[in-house]
Order: structure tokens, then C-alpha cells, then sequence
């Protein structure tokens, strides 16, 4: 599977920038089954999708692996996230056993607003569990659920990373938006949440988090491609400004375009080298220790 058309325009892309590789920290890896159900949603291109999605990347997982293996992604996670009350230990159990056999996965896990979330998630962080997702528009519950309580609390202690969808794109609902992010950061200020997407389309409001609190950070998945609307071009010289808190994304396999067009993205913003190498190497390796 390393001759994939895919492989060759990625690796020139880290190759000019002198970095040993790519550290994307918005890649997803599930089980068969949840796997197969979510690809449903996208090929269904229904109202949680709203468009017509066409997946690149429908290889199986060891041929995924493979693919990002010469690519050159180096480290990545698989950000498992809940639907519903009861699947996420499921999904940590599998999530772990995947990370014991890929070196280079990030150990994920996810929680869900449900009795069980506090004691669960403080299992997993004393695992070592190193990022958590969840996904507001898919789970439907806000940050500062009631059950959410006795989580981030534990989750800001640690200092553990949390991806969160919490912006209205591809398709909003009445969970999405700033509100809850903001709510729960005025609580926990500490909180090293990850910003999925940038918070689109509410970009604004999401990097203007980024801003006020310094564990905030944003992921560029999709953000800066021909697939997403325009990134407002009045916030971009703002993210030099927050260039060590700004980290590559991809949301691999779930992209309808090769892997680079994401990158080529990230250059057209014409931030400088320096910039790019923090956004695909080194804030991530910062972050994660590794």
C-alpha cells in the first residue's frame, strides 16, 4: 500500500520544510462495525451531512495505517467518540487495543454525559490516556452537561487534551455553536481543549477563545480547503499571532480529497515556514511529549 498515488506530494511537503514527518492530530480509527455505520451517514449525505461527502480513504485499518505510515505521519490519534449513553467504554477498550498495536497512535478515548462519565474517564487518564474527543452535533448534549460535572474538573488537573466538534459545521443543531465551549471555559480556564475544524463556521467566536485562554488551541482540519467555505480572510493574520496553538488536522479517512490538498491549503495562507513547521511538527510534538 506504500505505493499509493497519495504518498509522494505529502512527503515533498514535510521534506521541504526539514521535518521528520507530520504530527495530525485529528484522525479516526473505529471499530469495524461503528466504522462501517458512520461511513453509512456520510455515502447517505443526509441531513447530518447536508452535501454529498465521496470518502478517499476506504481502505481497511492496516491498510490506513500503512498509508499514513509513508506518508509520514508520524503520530496520530483515533478519536473515538460516544453517540449515545453506553458505547464509550466500548469504544476506549477498542481504542486502547489499537494503540498497543500501532506505535504510533495516540492512545483516545471519549465520554458521554452519563452516571458513569466521571469514574470512567478517571480510569482512563490514570491509563494514560493522552486525548479524549467528543462531538457535539453527533452526541447532542452541551460541554456543561449537568453529568459532564465530575469530568473536567479531573480532565483540567490532568491537563489532558480534548478535541472538541463543537462548531455548526457541515450541519448545526441546537448543541453546536460557542456557547457551552465558552460557558465551560469561564468554569475551567485551564482546560487544554482542542478546537476541531476551527470552530467552523463560527470562526470567530472559536478563535477568539483561543485568544483569552492560553490552553485553548485550534485544529486546521478541513478548514483551509476547496471542500469548506472560505476561512474569513480578516482572521488570518490572527493566527500567526496563535501560531503555537494552532495544529494540523485532516480527519482522515473521512476526506473527499487527497491528503495534501489539506496542506497546500495551509501554505496558500502564505503565514511563512516557520509557521507551517509549528502547525505540522512541532506544536503537536510540544503538546504530546513526543
Amino acid at each position: 500500500m506504500t505505493d499509493h498515488p497519495d504518498v509522494e506530494p505529502v512527503r515533498a511537503f514535510w521534506e521541504r520544510l526539514g521535518l521528520p514527518g507530520l504530527f495530525d492530530v485529528h484522525v479516526h480509527f473505529l471499530p469495524p462495525n461503528i466504522q462501517r455505520a458512520v461511513y453509512a451517514v456520510f455515502d447517505a449525505a443526509g441531513p447530518k451531512i447536508g452535501r454529498e461527502w465521496p470518502i478517499r480513504y476506504r481502505q481497511d485499518h492496516a491498510d490506513r495505517v500503512e498509508i499514513l505510515r509513508a506518508m509520514g505521519v508520524r503520530h496520530f490519534p483515533t478519536l473515538p467518540y460516544a453517540h449515545k449513553p453506553g458505547v464509550a467504554a466500548y469504544l476506549n477498550d477498542w481504542a486502547a487495543g489499537f494503540a498497543r498495536e500501532v506505535p504510533e497512535s495516540l492512545r483516545s478515548a471519549t465520554f458521554f454525559p452519563e452516571e458513569s462519565a466521571a469514574a470512567y474517564v478517571g480510569e482512563a487518564i490514570a491509563a494514560g490516556v493522552e486525548i479524549f474527543k467528543v462531538h457535539l452535533q453527533v452526541g447532542e448534549f452541551h460541554l456543561d452537561a449537568p453529568l459532564l460535572d465530575g469530568v473536567w474538573g479531573q480532565l483540567e488537573d490532568a491537563g489532558t487534551p480534548v478535541v472538541v466538534h463543537a462548531g455548526s459545521g457541515p450541519v448545526g443543531n441546537e448543541f453546536t455553536g460557542p456557547a457551552s465551549t465558552e460557558r465551560l471555559l469561564r468554569r475551567h480556564p485551564r482546560l487544554r481543549l482542542v478546537l476541531a475544524h476551527m470552530g467552523a463556521p463560527e470562526c470567530a467566536e472559536f478563535l477568539a477563545l483561543a485568544e483569552t485562554y492560553d490552553e485553548v488551541r485550534l485544529d486546521t482540519t478541513m478548514v483551509f480547503t476547496d471542500f469548506f467555505p472560505p476561512y474569513p480572510a480578516e482572521l488570518v493574520p490572527r493566527l500567526r499571532g496563535l501560531q503555537p496553538r494552532v495544529l494540523l488536522g485532516s480527519d482522515f479517512p473521512t476526506i473527499p480529497y487527497p491528503y495534501v490538498h489539506q496542506l497546500e491549503g495551509l501554505a496558500r495562507l502564505d503565514l511563512g515556514d516557520d509557521w507551517l513547521r509549528a502547525v505540522c511538527w512541532e506544536n503537536g510534538a510540544a503538546l504530546f511529549g513526543r
